[in-house]
């Protein structure tokens, strides 16, 4: 084994001993994890790479105060959003390992989740401009269209999975994907503040980033994607699967 690939090793074995560290209470009845994706954006234009986080308001019940990245369910409308390019085949592959019902609509719409719930959390809409009109499905997607955007899935990256454990009273099998900063199309003010899900968001270094608090899997998946910016970025990468099937986190790849 090289030195490079030893180093890889011991990296990748830290991150799942990190997860399991975590002190949980897993007490709950058992409950089926809920689809789920998140995105982290990163701001490669200066020295230092930079990515988007929100820090959640403290009076939620879920992870109050933590430092997260734009995410949540995935909505059955998210199927139905034209989109301007489909996925890498690379990404559309790892998304439909281990799944139930696979498909490639199903795929296409964790990808079109990480960016519905990055506008609804952020106001940040993702994508390319259009000149076509295009129907797209009523509610949050309305705004795509009203701003002529559509999402372009080709340079989104999938970079991690992770299911909660069982015995927490909510659980998510949370699809974790970044994409450029550039993408950024449009924004639409006043999403974010006091009475919003998130009441801040910042840029940050990625090593600053990994000091504040935020939940576990946040963290690892920064090292995560610090991983895969030295490993070249590249789609086809494997994507590490964290889950728990009995009792302790474990690391496998897609």
């Amino acid at each position: 084994m090289s030195d490079v690939q030893a180093d890889r090793l011991e990296r990748m074995n830290r991150f799942v001993k990190r997860m399991n560290e975590v002190e949980r209470d897993l007490t709950a009845p058992y409950v089926r994890p809920k689809d789920a994706a998140t995105l982290i954006l990163v701001d490669r234009s200066g020295p230092l790479p930079k990515v988007l986080l929100g820090k959640r308001h403290e009076r939620h019940k879920f992870m109050p105060g933590k430092f997260v990245f734009p995410g949540g369910r995935v909505d059955p409308a998210d199927r139905l959003m034209p989109v301007a390019k489909p996925l890498d085949p690379h990404a559309e592959a790892n998304l439909m390992k281990h799944l139930q019902r696979a498909s490639a609509a199903k795929a296409r719409a964790f990808a079109l989740a990480a960016i519905r719930e990055t506008f609804e959390e952020t106001g940040l809409l993702l994508g390319v401009p259009t000149s076509e009109t295009v129907k797209v499905p009523a509610g949050p997607w309305s705004g795509f269209a009203e701003a002529k955007i559509l999402p372009d899935l080709s340079v989104l990256r999938f970079i991690g999975r992770a299911i909660t454990p069982p015995g927490r009273a909510r659980r998510f099998d949370a699809r974790f994907f970044t994409l450029d900063a550039s993408a950024i199309a449009h924004r639409v003010e006043g999403v974010t503040g006091p009475d919003a899900e998130l009441v801040e968001l910042i840029w940050m270094p990625l090593t600053d980033a990994k000091q504040l608090d935020m939940p576990a899997v946040t963290g690892v998946m920064l090292e995560e994607l610090d991983a895969r910016i030295v490993d070249g970025f590249g789609h086809d990468l494997p994507v590490p699967f964290y889950s728990m099937p009995r009792g302790r986190f474990k690391r496998d790849l897609l």
